[in-house]
């Protein structure tokens, strides 16, 4: 790699026009704001440096083997934002841009293109939500701003007609100023150097700034670079990390993608990949996956290593995936609609990444067709159904999981055909990945709060028989709006025993698992009001009573909400430690205050 000689930024727009510079599929898409790219010509006029690029030189016996894409030049927010595939002709060789992109893109966007960002208040779909603006520069004063000596703005034809004390260059007309004299013709059919137009100090400053526009732009070797001519791809990846690894960190996925996309023959991965995140987080009420978890599960499924190293992003093991996608594709969606199905959504699903062993035991087995509806699987679900609460619970998927992995392959491969629950639990029992509890876990389990993610994960456990076919709603037994002081005065009760109430009404004693239907019928009618009006006859209501952890021979009233939350917090402990295998002798139970 050697540094060779600057060129301008005239040279650089017109290798991009002739395609002869590109883009590796290894780049991000461009990002930067107007903002960024007013201050990144303020810079270049003022001589400020801007950092130095990174070309990287392609043998044109060797594009083939690479996917490039064309620099945008007319972004817009809403309609092209994306970078279009590139199709060199094999015949010369192409300079790939490596380390520069949203600075040369911003140039290019600059002086030969526009850009349209939405506006606030408009609607998305408004015809006016998205004008088209150009960069230009304000040739009669300096700028206003503190930070910024020239007035370079985006502006729409509209705003920038001239005015007082503004008189707009469009900056794509430097490219047609090709010398000086083009300079001067301009100035004078623009009577910029006229003084009974423009003050003496106006057309001096003029004249100035755009003879030094015309420099920066035709003259100055502004463009410092260094050129990359190894043909290695493992060689050209660690150069890009090295060179990412001070900015905007490269991450997992951006590698992956950029390369599974220049590797896959019959698919284009980026679409792919996209499109299916986009699809599987509409699943049920909705997720947040992303595409580091899609292209995590790709290796996973792939059975390769799932460690960050460039080593394994072969050429092989990409056209493996590609190969495998719908196979892939439809085990995650498989695991993501039974985890729907249990009542997981973006909102209560802590641990996105908890999904992926969910989707190699599918895969694995072939569970796809089965996993959700057959009664042969039943047990798998209930199974999946404790394993994924435990895991959120414990926050096994924090931090680094990556270790996780290969261990719960080889669990699955020693145990085919069932999810094997017990044996992941052996495995880890001890270990910093545990997914055990003590009786101080069910403790803190007993003090989650409402709405909290967790606390779904602990109200699952304790709801294994319901009818996931329905939607299902944390809500407060006693109802939520009884917990005022101003009423909880009103009906006379101390300010201690307001205290208690206000401590507690959250706690997860006071919660249940209710159908969204009934939820809204239940809304804020006294516990003991709508029990009566919903369950008509004595064995119903001591039937949903059972259901739902509550002691039928205690007093439900809402002047006895402490000793209801304390016998149920002790009823909810008994099921929490027989349900996730918890010993002890003995326990006292502490209401909190």
């Amino acid at each position: 790699m050697a540094y060779q000689t600057p060129i301008t930024i005239k040279t650089a727009i017109d290798n991009i026009k002739k395609r002869h510079y590109l883009l590796p599929s290894i780049q991000r898409e461009f990002v930067w704001d107007t903002d960024q790219i007013e201050t990144l010509f303020d810079s270049l006029m003022r001589d400020y440096p801007i950092s130095t690029f990174l070309f990287w030189k392609v043998d044109k016996n060797k594009i083939k083997d690479f996917q490039f894409y064309e620099f945008l030049n007319k972004y817009h927010e809403k309609d092209n934002r994306h970078n279009r595939k590139a199709e060199p002709s094999n015949e010369e060789d192409i300079i790939a841009l490596l380390d520069g992109q949203q600075r040369m893109t911003s140039m290019y966007v600059a002086l030969t293109g526009s850009y349209s960002k939405k506006m606030p208040y408009y609607r998305k779909n408004s015809s006016y939500a998205y004008p088209e603006k150009k960069l230009y520069l304000n040739l009669l004063k300096p700028s206003d701003e503190l930070e910024a000596e020239y007035d370079f703005r985006f502006l729409t034809e509209s705003e920038a007609e001239p005015s007082e004390g503004y008189y707009w260059f469009e900056c794509g007309h430097i490219l047609d100023l090709t010398d000086m004299g083009k300079i001067s013709m301009y100035m004078m059919k623009n009577k910029l150097m006229d003084t009974s137009v423009y003050t003496e100090q106006q057309s001096e400053f003029a004249i100035n700034t755009l003879n030094e526009f015309f420099n920066v732009i035709h003259q100055k070797g502004t463009i410092s670079y260094y050129l990359e001519k190894g043909e290695e791809l493992d060689k050209v990846l660690q150069i890009f990390i090295r060179i990412n690894s001070g900015g905007t960190k490269l991450s997992y996925s951006d590698l992956l993608l950029s390369i599974a996309t220049a590797q896959w023959k019959e698919k284009d991965a980026r679409e792919v990949i996209h499109e299916f995140v986009d699809s599987i987080n509409q699943i049920g009420e909705g997720f947040n996956f992303n595409k580091d978890i899609v292209l995590k599960l790709c290796l996973v499924l792939a059975d390769f290593d799932v460690k960050f190293k460039v080593d394994n992003f072969t050429k092989e093991n990409m056209m493996t995936i590609e190969k495998n996608w719908e196979k892939t594709s439809a085990a995650i969606r498989a695991s993501i609609e039974l985890i729907s199905n249990l009542g997981y959504n973006r909102d209560n699903l802590s641990a996105t990444n908890a999904i992926i062993p969910i989707a190699y035991f599918i895969y694995k087995n072939d569970f796809i067709d089965s996993i959700l509806y057959s009664g042969q699987r039943d047990s798998d679900r209930k199974a999946i159904r404790e394993w994924l609460a435990r895991v959120l619970l414990r926050g096994t998927f924090g931090g680094t999981p990556d270790s996780i992995y290969p261990v719960m392959r080889n669990i699955f491969n020693d145990n085919p055909g069932r999810f094997p629950l017990h044996e992941i639990i052996e495995h880890y029992r001890g270990r910093n990945k545990s997914i055990s509890f003590n009786e101080d876990d069910i403790e803190s389990i007993l003090d989650l709060s409402y709405g909290k993610a967790k606390t779904y994960c602990a109200l699952s456990l304790l709801y294994p028989g319901l009818n996931y076919s329905f939607k299902y709603h944390q809500d407060h037994i006693h109802p939520q709006s009884f917990f005022n002081k101003k009423v909880l005065r009103k009906n006379g009760f101390s300010e201690d025993i307001i205290d208690i109430y206000l401590n507690n009404y959250n706690s997860l004693a006071n919660l249940q698992l209710l159908q969204a239907t009934q939820n809204i019928e239940k809304s804020d009618k006294p516990f003991v009001s709508w029990l009566e009006q919903t369950y008509l006859t004595q064995a119903e209501r001591e039937s949903y009573l059972m259901q739902n952890h509550i002691t039928p021979n205690q007093s439900l009233e809402f002047s006895e909400f402490i000793n209801f939350i304390q016998i149920r917090r002790k009823t909810l402990k008994h099921k929490l430690m027989s349900l996730l295998d918890v010993k002890t002798n003995s326990y006292e139970i502490e209401l909190t205050e």
